[in-house]
C-alpha cells in the first residue's frame, strides 16, 4: 500500500505557506506562482489553517469582499484534518470523503512536511493500477 510520504517523495514534499496575516491578494499571488490550488497558513511555524481557491470564491468573490484588504486569517479553513506519514493513500481518500475536504496536511514527527491533494491521491491509485496491470499482462505472456 502506498504511502502519504511516497506520495509527497513522488511529488515533491515543498511545502508553500503564508502568513495568516497576509493579504488574501498575496495568498492568491503564491497560488498562481507555484500554480497550486492551496497553501498552508502558518503561524509562529504552526500550521493554523488552509486557504484555496474554494476560500477564495466562496469567502471573497461571493461576500464582496477585497482581496487586497481582508487578511487569510478572515478566510482560511482553521478546522484542519491531518494525517500522518505513513497512514495509505486508501485511508486518505476515505478522510477527504468523509470530511469533505479537498487538502491534506501531512505531518511527520509532529512537523508539516507537505499538502496532499484529492489529485495527488487519485493519481497515486491510478499509478498503481496501471503497475499492477503491467505485473499481470508480464505474467499472463510469460514475460516476467
Amino acid at each position: 500500500m502506498t504511502t502519504v510520504k511516497q506520495v509527497l517523495e513522488k511529488k515533491g514534499n515543498e511545502v508553500w505557506s503564508v502568513d495568516a496575516d497576509d493579504t488574501v491578494f498575496h495568498a492568491l499571488e503564491e497560488m498562481s506562482k507555484k500554480d497550486i490550488g492551496a497553501l498552508a497558513v502558518m503561524e509562529n511555524e504552526a500550521l493554523v489553517g488552509i486557504f484555496s481557491e474554494r476560500n477564495y470564491a466562496r469567502n471573497i468573490i461571493l461576500k464582496g469582499k477585497s482581496s487586497l484588504t481582508t487578511s487569510v486569517r478572515e478566510v482560511m479553513r482553521s478546522d484542519v484534518t491531518y494525517v500522518q506519514s505513513d497512514q495509505t493513500v486508501e485511508q486518505c481518500m476515505a478522510i477527504i470523503t468523509e470530511k469533505r475536504v479537498r487538502y491534506l496536511p501531512a505531518l511527520h514527527e509532529g512537523k508539516l512536511i507537505g499538502l496532499v491533494s484529492i489529485g495527488d491521491l487519485v493519481k497515486s491509485v491510478i499509478d498503481q493500477k496501471e503497475f499492477t496491470i503491467g505485473q499481470l499482462q508480464n505474467y499472463i505472456s510469460g514475460n516476467t
